[in-house]
């Protein structure tokens, strides 16, 4: 007997909810972009997101309509939309244009081998991690009718479901970013827990003494059994060392802007920076010490670097009554523009 599936349309996320609530066994959406479903309110990433968490805690699958027949000069975009989309878990894409799911289908790969690389370990070269063997995702339409017959196992599987590596190939693709996470979390070299002792200008330790008739109780960072002055820069040279966190575990403030009161050897991190930057009060001036350039290795949309923070940027402001986006070409900003 041939399994019935009870599919649903939904065009907002409380439509969604009543279609599983109903018994719907998988419920297909429409996104914001080439979705045929242009009347309906649809979803964003963020809403397709909740969406498949929500469906899949209830056992639901989830489809998204890419329904739309794509232009030419929308192919590349489309098919970075597709890769959003796999990387929301989504468990089916409907798609009307055969010439996409043609050029999209091979800009996907599984992990098929993994391996560690013969040349060495490296800690500051991602590749030297692990060597991965991939291979191409790619569906053939004459096996179709003979992978979707019933295994015979009496539990509903199709030999599609049974001959599937998909389950296994992606407990190896977590696995390895997983590895490669606890390996090295962040790029760089960790000095965080190498000492750094301050000298002067005789190469001699640094030291400092308070005086209890002139301790300054608004300045947090003076201690009483302080012995040698906070270093006033790290004591050790490398690529990639910029933590923003002071040497030898000492405290620092953070903001904004800089505290109104502030001691010699003081340290303040700025926030308003990016990346954050870590400053030393000497004497009477702040002095930048490092940025914090250490980030993690893992290639996602929430990398906190200019690069990163740029490529993804979606955000426009409002200048003069005018809506601009904010990641755009200098050359485009500055462009002079007609007057109305």
């Amino acid at each position: 007997m041939k399994n019935i599936e009870l599919l649903a349309p939904a065009g907002d996320f409380d439509a969604f909810q009543f279609a599983i609530d109903a018994g719907a066994d998988a419920v297909y959406i429409g996104g914001e972009k080439y979705s045929a479903r242009a009347f309906s309110n649809n979803f964003d990433l963020e809403e397709i997101k909740v969406a498949v968490e929500y469906a899949h805690i209830r056992n639901v699958q989830v489809y998204v309509a890419v329904n739309t027949l794509i232009l030419t000069h929308e192919f590349d975009e489309c098919i970075t939309y597709l890769d959003e989309l796999y990387k929301l878990n989504v468990d089916a894409i409907i798609v009307q244009d055969y010439g996409l799911l043609n050029v999209a289908l091979k800009r996907f790969y599984v992990v098929e081998d993994v391996s560690r690389a013969a040349e060495g370990f490296s800690q500051t070269w991602y590749p030297h991690l692990y060597r991965v063997k991939l291979k191409q995702i790619y569906d053939s339409q004459e096996f179709k009718e003979i992978l979707n017959k019933d295994a015979g196992a009496g539990d509903g599987k199709t030999l599609r479901d049974v001959l599937s590596t998909y389950e296994q190939e992606m407990q190896i693709n977590n696995a390895v970013v997983q590895q490669a996470e606890a390996d090295s979390p962040k790029s760089g070299y960790d000095i965080a827990h190498f000492y750094t002792l301050q000298v002067d200008d005789n190469g001699k330790p640094e030291l400092v003494t308070t005086d209890t008739t002139q301790l300054d109780a608004t300045t947090q960072n003076t201690l009483a059994d302080r012995v040698t002055q906070t270093p006033s820069k790290e004591g050790y040279d490398g690529y990639i060392l910029g933590d923003g966190i002071a040497p030898n575990g000492e405290q620092f403030g953070f903001g904004i802007s800089f505290p109104a009161t502030s001691d010699k050897g003081d340290y303040f991190l700025r926030t308003d920076f990016l990346p954050n930057r870590l400053f030393r009060r000497d004497n009477s001036r702040w002095v930048k010490m490092e940025d914090n350039i250490r980030m993690t290795l893992t290639n996602t949309d929430t990398r906190s670097t200019q690069k990163g923070t740029f490529v993804n940027n979606t955000k426009t402001s409002t200048i003069a009554g005018e809506s601009v986006t904010e990641r755009q070409s200098l050359s485009k900003a500055l462009r002079p523009k007609a007057d109305n």
